[in-house]
């Protein structure tokens, strides 16, 4: 019987925040291959000494598919180790449709997205209630195009709570995005909360926080440059707001 691809999602950065899932599998794996760019290589510290070690960084999709086909047929157990949580830009799509057209077996062992450990390291909660009950997660438009209607002065409209990856780089084309709005209808305002987290979770953690008008400024003093969160919106700051009627003595609750 031939072996299988573990897709895991690594956390965004602190090792404690592996699943049990996720450990075990690394621990048992044969092979892995990981996110060298991105995942901390310290959640793969209790692997097997005998795991061959593949850091996807310098290598293609094709590489990755041979030298999965080759453990297969080796009966080896691969674990493809993503950042975060491998359904949010981790691209293992295209790696899953390469995996069935060979009917190799897989399975996906999710992970903490690095926009949730951004919420904690802001300690924030992304939804309040009558400030914003809706969460956008998304990416501005660069190497890969976007559709029109996913342009960040459309998302903008909203004025819901919006969690940006791979946007810090370009900062000053984000804002204005943002504030631009979109066929007539208005975008934030310059006075929205809006902050950057570089790393969260790992040690050298950043936090950068202010408006949009004043954020790119920070940003750049702050030289952040990369593998960073932006998140927009008045749940930041959201001053009072009603609380919710989960806990509220006079509404009976199936979910608390």
């Amino acid at each position: 019987m031939k072996g299988r691809v573990i897709f895991i999602g690594a956390g965004p950065g602190d090792p404690k925040l592996l699943t049990i899932g996720g450990y075990q599998a690394i621990e048992k794996a044969d092979i892995i291959i990981y996110a060298g760019s991105l995942v901390n290589p310290e959640v793969l510290n209790h692997r097997k000494k005998t795991a061959e070690v593949y850091n996807s960084a310098t290598i293609d999709l094709n590489q990755i598919i041979k030298i999965i086909e080759k453990g297969i047929d080796n009966n080896k157990t691969i674990a493809r180790v993503h950042t975060g949580d491998p359904s949010i830009y981790g691209a293992i799509g295209e790696q899953i449709r390469e995996l069935e057209k060979r009917n190799i077996k897989y399975e996906i062992i999710p992970g903490v997205s690095s926009v949730f450990a951004t919420a904690a390291a802001l300690e924030s909660e992304l939804t309040l209630p009558e400030i914003s009950q809706t969460v956008i997660i998304t990416r501005p438009e660069g190497r890969t195009p976007k559709p029109e209607k996913e342009s960040l002065a459309s998302l903008a409209t909203h004025q819901a709570t919006m969690c940006i990856f791979l946007g810090v780089g370009m900062i000053e084309k984000v804002v204005e995005e943002l504030k631009n709005g979109f066929d007539g209808k208005e975008g934030y305002n310059e006075n929205t909360p809006i902050a950057v987290v570089k790393k969260a979770s790992w040690k050298e953690q950043l936090i950068v926080r202010g408006t949009l008008s004043d954020i790119v400024d920070k940003v750049k003093k702050a030289n952040i440059t990369k593998t960073a969160m932006i998140v927009v919106g008045e749940i930041l700051d959201p001053g009072d707001f009603e609380s919710s009627k989960l806990y509220d003595p006079n509404f009976k609750h199936e979910y608390r």
